[in-house]
């Protein structure tokens, strides 16, 4: 089998887009939807694109941390970050939002989260996927694997929490 170096996954949400973004959008509730992330430490109080953040990470007994960056934070519409490891890159983590609805009394939200494998085609791909491997006991050609089966965990809980208000 090829390695898969983009996965997508996408969810249906009974809430508008500008709430699902909201629940998104909030960094520090990160450990809430992913089943990989238990701590999230953010540099300052507003999430914005240049934000900085630490992810904090567990698969059973492995524990590792990844540095991130906002890339795009628009309310309603998109939410991004790259992941990196000592300097790095690894990752683009990122989420779109599409307001689907048909009748403005029930409104519909389309919530897509991809991720984007970045240890290609650069110095240190090499070493940042080996330091992946031993860190989360995930090889690299199987990452997109692991990733699709946790974003269809994230986007359920997501939308739980969203659907609830």
């Amino acid at each position: 089998m090829e390695r898969e170096w983009v996965v997508e996954e996408s969810v249906a949400v009974a809430a508008d887009a500008r709430s699902v973004y909201a629940t998104v959008a909030d960094l520090r509730r990160m450990g809430e939807w992913s089943p990989e992330v238990f701590a999230i430490w953010v540099r300052g109080r507003s999430v914005a694109p240049g934000t900085k953040f630490v992810g904090f990470n567990r698969i059973r007994w492995r524990v590792w941390f990844t540095t991130c960056q906002v890339t795009s934070a628009v309310p309603g519409q998109a939410f991004a970050f790259r992941v990196s490891s000592f300097g790095m890159p690894v990752a683009l983590w990122g989420y779109r939002i599409e307001d689907v609805t048909a009748d403005p009394a029930s409104p519909r939200t389309r919530l897509t989260e991809y991720w984007e494998d970045l240890r290609r085609d650069n110095r240190g791909a090499a070493f940042v996927s080996l330091l992946g491997k031993v860190f989360t006991g995930v090889p690299a050609e199987r990452r997109a694997e692991a990733n699709r089966k946790g974003m269809r965990a994230t986007l359920d809980r997501i939308r739980t929490a969203a659907e609830k208000g």
